[in-house]
């Protein structure tokens, strides 16, 4: 008896152990023939196969990968995929790839979504759109993931009205088909499209790209405008002292196009860590719902937790690497994005005093990015922002 009760104990153990949840490794924002990337979609799919991720979403603006598309091999050419087409052939096979001669130019097929995603069998791929708008000739682009199928632009009296449209429509699809569908903004300050003040006052808006690896969405902000990092303050500090509104979370992409060269906008550069229990798209979009996750252009963490009053970082160590974490809130009568600390090492953490709005962290390591979008770039995290439990 004693011995059956062991086995049962060990074989609970090692369930509870299979349902742990664990960090999972995703890009929620890349491009491919379908629109403006220059490379085939299972071309695409294979590099972040072959580079350890777990989940994916192709982001192709204003279309879906669910119906039959052909491309001219000359216009795959021109984008800068000169041997994209041998290089195919050689990846899947002859038998694979889908050509046809029309008007006597080699036409291409590109595959559907559902083609593809059997192909990769350890790398989960959610149905995705990069929702693409503007007003006034600002852009403004949003991606939707995990959607059924295309989710027409809208279009709107300002930038604020623009996404809040864009907002419904998703949660109207994701209503319509019972399903979790993230929405994200993209690159607020590509083409200086979105504010700060627009994304605080959008509050179905609840995720932004605080960090995205294209070199031309002005990631660091110039001298008349804020970087994203301080956008992000600005907004949640609007949101959190102004508004009573949920707090604005930063996702990390990298916004990839470009896969036959080392310029311009290139994978690998940023991508998010979700903390769920299993590798599907209803569990990470959860997670990411309730801000279990975090963002990284080459920080890995361990863990991340916050009790309410304590918000502690364990950062997984890497070779010749020094780190500092800065945690950056807003007091209730201060100015937005305040330095409250800074953590020399892998264990950093901050006591909340209950006069904070809000507090987030940014891991900084001493090691360059491997991909660098300008020279110089740490290695960074970003964790998403917490509020006090109680406030003084």
């Amino acid at each position: 008896m004693n011995h059956r009760l062991s086995l049962l104990g060990m074989l609970l153990l090692a369930s509870c152990a299979a349902e742990a949840p664990r960090y999972y490794k995703g890009n929620l924002h890349t491009h491919t023939l379908w629109s403006d990337g220059n490379h085939f979609p299972e071309m695409v799919v294979d590099w972040y196969a072959r580079h350890s991720y777990d989940f994916l979403a192709l982001t192709d603006h204003n279309i879906v990968a669910d119906h039959d598309k052909w491309i001219q091999n000359d216009q795959v050419v021109r984008r800068g995929g000169r041997n994209a087409l041998a290089d195919y052939r050689r990846r899947f096979g002859a038998d694979w790839v889908d050509e046809r001669q029309q008007d006597g130019k080699l036409e291409v097929r590109l595959r559907r979504l559902d083609e593809i995603t059997p192909l990769f069998a350890d790398l989960l791929l959610i149905p995705a759109e990069e929702i693409t708008s503007s007003f006034d000739r600002k852009p403004i682009h949003i991606n939707a993931s995990n959607v059924t199928a295309r989710i027409a632009p809208e279009r709107g009296e300002s930038v604020q009205d623009v996404i809040r449209k864009t907002m419904r429509a998703v949660a109207a699809h994701a209503a319509k088909h019972d399903r979790p569908i993230l929405a994200h903004l993209n690159h607020p300050n590509f083409g200086w499209g979105v504010t700060a003040d627009d994304i605080a006052q959008v509050t179905e808006e609840r995720f932004f790209e605080v960090y995205n690896g294209h070199p031309s969405v002005n990631h660091k902000g110039d001298a008349d405008r804020p970087g994203t990092e301080r956008l992000w303050d600005i907004a949640n500090t609007t949101r959190r002292r102004d508004l009573d509104a949920p707090l604005l979370y930063g996702l990390g992409t990298d916004d990839c196009h470009n896969y036959h060269n080392a310029s311009g906008s290139t994978p690998g550069r940023g991508w998010v860590m979700v903390r769920a229990q299993e590798c599907t798209a209803r569990a990470l979009l959860d997670a990411i719902e309730r801000g279990d996750f975090y963002a990284s252009s080459g920080v890995d963490l361990e863990d991340v937790t916050f009790d309410g009053d304590v918000l502690s970082v364990a950062i997984t160590e890497r070779e010749g690497a020094a780190y500092i974490t800065e945690f950056i809130g807003t007091r209730v009568d201060g100015e937005p994005g305040e330095i409250l600390a800074r953590v020399d090492g892998p264990r950093p953490s901050y006591t909340l005093v209950g006069d904070e709005l809000f507090v987030r962290a940014t891991v900084t390591s001493s090691l360059t990015a491997d991909n660098p979008v300008w020279q110089g770039q740490p290695r960074q995290a970003w964790v998403q922002p917490v509020a006090p439990r109680r406030r003084r």
